[in-house]
């Protein structure tokens, strides 16, 4: 389901000029991508209005994946101006864009969120290890019974205690993002590839046989046991409530927003808070970005000025605006950096 968001200011007329709305066919920036991004740019996205020399941008929850494909499906105003993204452009993604002419592309690292795997506070919070969630979420994984070998079997889990006798003796039912999203993308990298590389055998695939190795590590159970979820984090939230022994898969900013309502399972015995994030030992976080459009820039009024909101120290420094709603910032050199580079608006290279 999208979300949208899109807040009706007057467009100062000295903006651009008279004509730059004519010109361009849109007065409004269009933003697509990342539901984990989305209540970011949401609120950089009001902030930027409020200002009153530029309407509100047109923000759409169409997961990473998704907003990508629109991004890099061409340029004009037919075409999105920004893309959010809850992991990096792919190098497939990158080409794609090219070949549809869309070759100036700034990518803009905006901080981290971790990855969370929450249940209804009416539950009793788990402890997880990536490897237990490896084997109650992969399609296949090495048979328990043949003492090491080299061979897998279709996932026989049904419940949690079966997967690990210290887990609860419920059913394993897990909601989550859709192969679209680029959580589920980092949840695949860091969560199942991080328990499935445990088993030294399949570990030294990656060296011999890497597609092998990443369709053993990446391929999620399609028996039920995980429930594609869509890309509105919110719904999981509302599912989670209604059933508390369903787990639910989503940023740590929705954790944030929902801590009445879900409490998230410790990884290897570290619980996901904005520190453990950002000093790198809650093991399932991952950086986030917006894609910008150079060619769009003078086109499209506003997408410079949208850039450094996003990139003020107001908006995303250590006490910004988007500390408060779950995002966690870069290290402040980093951010430095960054910011000088988007405001260059220097071109991606992958």
């Amino acid at each position: 389901m999208k979300k949208i968001v899109s807040i009706g200011l007057a467009v100062s007329a000295t903006v651009f000029g008279a004509g730059a709305s004519a010109a361009g066919g849109r007065d409004t920036i269009s933003i697509v991508g990342s539901s984990t991004v989305y209540p970011f740019a949401t609120v950089v996205a009001e902030h930027f209005g409020k200002g009153g020399k530029f309407k509100t941008p047109k923000v759409e929850s169409t997961g990473t994946g998704g907003g990508i494909k629109l991004f890099c499906a061409g340029e004009g105003v037919d075409h999105p101006d920004i893309a959010n993204a809850s992991r990096r452009m792919k190098d497939t993604e990158f080409q794609q864009c090219k070949k549809n002419g869309v070759k100036d592309i700034v990518e803009v690292k905006i901080g981290f969120d971790g990855i969370v795997l929450a249940r209804s506070k009416k539950s009793k919070p788990m402890e997880l290890s990536r490897k237990d969630i490896y084997l109650a979420l992969a399609k296949q994984i090495p048979d328990p019974d043949c003492g090491g070998c080299d061979n897998l079997i279709d996932n026989p889990y049904k419940t949690w205690n079966e997967v690990n006798p210290a887990l609860p003796a419920t059913k394993i039912e897990v909601l989550g993002p859709p192969p679209t999203s680029g959580t589920r993308d980092a949840f695949a990298e860091l969560a199942l590839e991080g328990g499935c590389k445990e088993f030294k055998w399949i570990a030294a695939l990656k060296k011999d046989n890497e597609p092998e190795y990443k369709k053993v590590c990446h391929t999620v159970r399609e028996d039920g046991a995980y429930v594609e979820a869509g890309e509105n984090d919110n719904l999981i939230v509302q599912k989670l409530v209604a059933n508390p022994n369903a787990v639910g898969i989503f940023g740590y900013s929705f954790l944030e927003e929902n801590a009445d309502k879900v409490a998230a399972a410790k990884i290897e015995g570290v619980d996901p808070s904005f520190e453990s994030i950002a000093d790198g030992s809650y093991s399932i976080s991952r950086p986030l970005y917006f894609y910008v459009k150079k060619s769009h820039v003078g086109m499209i009024p506003g997408i410079v000025e949208y850039i450094a909101e996003f990139t003020s120290e107001k908006a995303w420094g250590e006490d910004g605006y988007l500390s408060e709603r779950g995002l966690v910032p870069l290290p402040a050199d980093e951010r430095k950096e960054m910011a000088e580079d988007a405001k260059k608006l220097k071109p991606l290279s992958l």
